[in-house]
C-alpha cells in the first residue's frame, strides 16, 4: 500500500483523485487551503470519508508534518484559469509557483521522491498546426485587431495561409500565453529541476479541458462546461465566444482521476521527468459541446457572440498516444455520455 499526500484534494479535481485512489487500495491524506477562487463556500471537512486538513503549500512547517510517512504526491493545489485581470498575477505566482518550490523543498527534505503533479495542456499555447506550403509551423500569438475583425484562425507566420490544426504532442515546444499557462510551466520547471537534483520521478499530467461534477458555478475561474451549465440552468441561452469553432479535447473528470491512479502505478524503474496529455482524444469545437449540454438539459440552444478573451487560444487539440502506451490510461467517457450526466450533476456553489 503506497501513502499518497494530494494537496488541493477537496478541489473539483482533487477530491475524484482522492477517491479513485482509495479505490485502488491506496492510503490517502488530504490537505487544501480553501482558496476561494476553488472554494465558494466552507472548506469540506471531509472528502470520500477522510478528514481534510486546511493547509496552505507554502507553509513549510505545515507541508513538513503533512509529509510524515508519505510515499508519494500527488499535487493538484493551484490557482486555475484565466483570473480576471493582471491583478491576479502575484496570486497566481504565489499559490502555483512559491506552492511549488515550497512543497518540493520539504519533499527533497524528507526523502519523498515520487511527484503526480497537475499540470495543464495551456503549457503549449496554441496546439500543433500545419501550413500546406511550409510544413509545422508555430503561429505568433492571435493580435486584438485581428480578434475584432473576426479572424480569429491563426495564419502561417511564413506566408500568411490559411493552417490546418493538428494533434499536439508531449514533445512540442512550450509557448504559455497567459499568467496561468506561465506558471503551470514554471511549475514543470521547477519539478525536472527537482528531479535532476534529487534523483526523484515526477510524472507530468497535462489535463486538457476538464469537466463533469463538482465542477465550481459562477467564478472566473470556472471552466468553460461549468459556466454554460450554470447559465441553462438558470434559463438562459450559454453563450459562445468568437465563432463556436475553436476546437478543444474535452476529458471528464473521472478519467483525469483515473490517470492519476495509472500514474501511481507505472512501476517502470525511471528517475527524471516526463509530461502526459491526459485527454480523451476525441476533440470537439467549443460550440458543439455548448450544443450536446444544452440538449442534454433540454435548454435553449447556444447563442455564438464573435465576444473573445485575448490569452485565448484557438485550437489545441491532444495526441494521446504516450499515455496510452507508459501509464496504459485511455479515458472511457464519451462526450455525449459525459455531458448528458453533467446536465443534471451536482456543481460546487
Amino acid at each position: 500500500m503506497t501513502h499518497v499526500l494530494v494537496t488541493g484534494g477537496a478541489g473539483f479535481i482533487g477530491s475524484h483523485v482522492v477517491t479513485a485512489l482509495l479505490a485502488a487500495g491506496h492510503d490517502v491524506t488530504v490537505i487544501d487551503s480553501g482558496n476561494p477562487a476553488a472554494h465558494s463556500g466552507p472548506l469540506p471537512v471531509q472528502v470520500a470519508g477522510l478528514p481534510v486538513r486546511r493547509m496552505d503549500v507554502r507553509d513549510r512547517t505545515a507541508v513538513a508534518e503533512a509529509l510524515t510517512g508519505v510515499d508519494a504526491v500527488v499535487h493538484q493545489a493551484a490557482m486555475v484559469g484565466l483570473g480576471v485581470d493582471l491583478d491576479d498575477l502575484p496570486e497566481y505566482v504565489g499559490c502555483n509557483d512559491l506552492g511549488t518550490a515550497v512543497l518540493l523543498a520539504e519533499m527533497a527534505r524528507a526523502g519523498v521522491l515520487r511527484l503526480v503533479l497537475a499540470s495543464s495542456m495551456v503549457v503549449y499555447g496554441e496546439g500543433a498546426y500545419t501550413c500546406e506550403r511550409h510544413g509545422p509551423v508555430r503561429p505568433a500569438a492571435r493580435e486584438r485587431s485581428e480578434l475584432d475583425a473576426g479572424r480569429f484562425e491563426p495564419a502561417c507566420p511564413r506566408c500568411g495561409a490559411a493552417l490546418t490544426s493538428d494533434r499536439v504532442d508531449e514533445d512540442a515546444p512550450l509557448d504559455p500565453r497567459s499568467v496561468y499557462a506561465a506558471t503551470k510551466v514554471a511549475q514543470e520547471h521547477l519539478s525536472a529541476a527537482w528531479a535532476r537534483q534529487t534523483g526523484g520521478a515526477v510524472t507530468a499530467l497535462r489535463y486538457h479541458n476538464v469537466y463533469g461534477p463538482g465542477m465550481p458555478r459562477d467564478t472566473p475561474y470556472s471552466g468553460v462546461a461549468a459556466i454554460f451549465r450554470s447559465a441553462l440552468q438558470a434559463g438562459r441561452a450559454p453563450r459562445v465566444f468568437e465563432d463556436g469553432a475553436q476546437q478543444r479535447d474535452f476529458v471528464h473528470v473521472r478519467d483525469v482521476a483515473a490517470a492519476n491512479v495509472a500514474a501511481l502505478a507505472d512501476i517502470t524503474p525511471r528517475s527524471g521527468f516526463r509530461a502526459y496529455n491526459v485527454a480523451s482524444g476525441r476533440p470537439a469545437t467549443i460550440g458543439a459541446m455548448a450544443g450536446a449540454l444544452a440538449t442534454a438539459a433540454g435548454g435553449p440552444a447556444p447563442v455564438v457572440t464573435g465576444e473573445f478573451r485575448l490569452g485565448d487560444v484557438r485550437h489545441v487539440v491532444a495526441s494521446p498516444a504516450r499515455a496510452a502506451t507508459e501509464l496504459g490510461f485511455t479515458a472511457a467517457v464519451h462526450l455525449a455520455d459525459g455531458m448528458a450526466e453533467f446536465a443534471t450533476a451536482p456543481l460546487r456553489g
